[in-house]
């Protein structure tokens, strides 16, 4: 996600801002709060165990064995070691169901990723790993339905921006603590690049991000990876279910494109391709993900006859961002955030055949927003910085969404109008704010026609700051106006929250796509409480979202 504002003259980068922010911290004496790190079963596998991208017959099981105490994260030290892993139908291990042995090293940090194959569609699993007298954790997973299945109901954790420096992850803790999930859709930002100092919680740097530099080698990725996997509630929360991601642009480098990224200086921290060669491989290795460096990270799971979710990448492809809002390079039929084949793609999958709900796990936020110049200077000026863009006559423009990339959202609206495609709804991350949006088949005539060909659905962050704490001010007090404001500007924009962290829970049945919307009491505290905030909901056939009534499912 973008923070930092591209204006005419010069205006200081993102990298300017964040270092001034943590220089004044350090001046102030801010003492960081550092919890111990969690450990696993053994200390053989000290970074937990994890599944992902369910299929009906099989799933991908994660872990990181240490065989020897030089074997650290990062160093490529230690000696070859083989892994044995199982699969059983039950917690006890008594009926296994699938089971093999791995090998691993240094050359792949240690880290091993398996396919368990042979299993059966819509069932729960336990998983494990072993290596000599040293057993990890057990891990809970589940299957996809069988293909063309009558599915009655799934339910996803959607999550998105955990900084580590910026607070606790007492959301995964609570996604973990449900025990009814059927996967967890992790849209972008798993982990932050930055320097401990350079982004935090305000002023305060809760955790200190490890290694103590802004991330650029593959060492460096790989261990900031291996530091956000010692958390206890991310482990817990990997060990509950298994996981469905996407990266957006942190894993590598702030407002990352094709060629290179806002917080990376070609030369004097390397080669952007080589830079994001090492982030990528870093995440192929310690993420449970059928990703391997060189391929694409899009891909499309379908569970049943109710649901296909389709993740896009949209960071690897996509042209440079347009340098503001004027900028004529927003709506050049030449740029793309997709690229060309993963928009043919996307499209092939919003199909009237198949699954009911075309679910889109998208990292960056694809309904229009125009922001009001009725805002205060310090309004906009805290807008921007959370959203991105450029202030063009009082309004901000975020370019490094789809808004920046005006032909290609065209060409998806287009597509599902033209095309009369049903129940598409856009799962979203990035901007630190929770957003109930219809996509306007055009938004000049949506406010009098309220034609809408698909609905967005925004979770919040996990930690990352939002518009309360750029503004230092209270959670729900100088928000609230700019929200009104926002959503009048925007009258397809039917909720906004642009204060609470927390998570969401994605409920899908025949009738209609639901989520509930959770906001975590204080962040910074690892036992904060959560609570239900709001739902919205997306009837089948209509495309729109409207509040939902009930409660939480």
């Amino acid at each position: 996600m973008p923070f930092v504002t591209r204006q005419y003259g010069q205006s200081p980068t993102r990298r300017q801002v964040l270092r001034a922010g943590g220089l004044a911290a350090a001046v102030a004496g801010v003492a960081p709060l550092v919890s111990s790190p969690a450990q696993a079963a053994d200390p053989l596998f000290a970074h937990g165990v994890a599944s992902g991208d369910p299929h009906p017959d099989s799933v991908v099981l994660w872990t990181r064995v240490t065989p020897s105490p030089e074997a650290t994260p990062g160093s490529g030290l230690g000696p070859a070691a083989t892994v044995n892993w199982e699969v059983a139908a039950d917690p006890a291990f008594s009926r296994i169901a699938s089971k093999g042995s791995v090998k691993t090293g240094p050359e792949r940090d240690h880290t091993v990723k398996v396919v368990a194959g042979r299993l059966q569609p819509g069932t729960p699993y336990w998983y494990r790993f072993t290596m000599g007298r040293g057993v990890s954790a057990v891990g809970r997973t589940k299957t996809a339905p069988a293909a063309g299945a009558q599915v009655e109901q799934l339910r996803f954790g959607v999550v998105s921006c955990a900084n580590y420096q910026a607070g606790y992850f007492s959301s995964y803790r609570h996604l973990a603590q449900r025990g009814d999930l059927d996967a967890v859709l992790h849209l972008g930002d798993y982990l932050y690049e930055y320097a401990p100092g350079e982004y935090q919680a305000r002023d305060v740097v809760v955790r200190p991000h490890e290694p103590a530099v802004e991330m650029t080698t593959l060492a460096h990725y790989r261990r900031r990876h291996a530091q956000y996997k010692t958390d206890a509630d991310l482990q817990a929360l990997h060990s509950a279910a298994p996981f469905i991601v996407t990266w957006d642009d942190h894993e590598a480098a702030n407002d990352a494109w094709s060629g290179g990224a806002e917080n990376h200086t070609e030369g004097a921290e390397g080669l952007w391709a080589e830079r994001r060669a090492a982030a990528n491989q870093a995440y192929a290795e310690w993420m449970p993900v059928r990703y391997q460096p060189g391929g694409p990270l899009y891909r499309r799971l379908d569970f049943g006859a109710l649901a296909s979710l389709s993740m896009l990448d949209l960071r690897s492809y996509r042209s440079q961002q347009a340098a503001n809002g004027l900028d004529p390079a927003v709506d050049s039929p030449d740029r793309t955030i997709t690229g060309a084949a993963q928009m043919d793609w996307l499209l092939g999958n919003l199909t009237s055949g198949g699954p009911q709900w075309k679910l889109v796990g998208n990292p960056v936020m694809i309904a229009p927003v125009r922001v009001p110049s009725t805002l205060s200077l310090a309004e906009l000026a805290g807008v921007q910085k959370l959203m991105g863009g450029t202030t063009v006559d009082g309004v901000p423009y975020n370019v490094d969404q789809w808004d920046g990339y005006e032909a290609d959202r065209s060409r998806v609206v287009r597509h599902l109008r033209d095309q009369a495609i049903k129940d598409t709804v856009f799962l979203t991350g990035d901007i630190h704010s929770g957003w109930a949006c219809d996509l306007p088949a055009d938004p000049l005539t949506y406010p009098t026609t309220g034609d809408s060909v698909a609905a967005e659905l925004v979770c919040t962050s996990v930690t990352s700051d939002n518009l309360d704490d750029i503004l230092n001010a209270p959670p729900r007090s100088s928000s609230l106006a700019v929200e009104a404001a926002i959503r009048t500007a925007n009258p397809h924009v039917k909720y906004l929250d642009f204060d609470s962290h927390g998570y969401s829970v994605l409920d899908v049945t025949p009738a209609g796509v639901r989520m509930d919307w959770y906001v975590l009491a204080d962040r910074t505290a690892q036992a904060s409480a959560a609570t239900l905030s709001t739902s919205f909901r997306v009837g089948a056939g209509t495309g729109k979202v409207v509040a939902a009534t009930g409660g939480a499912l």
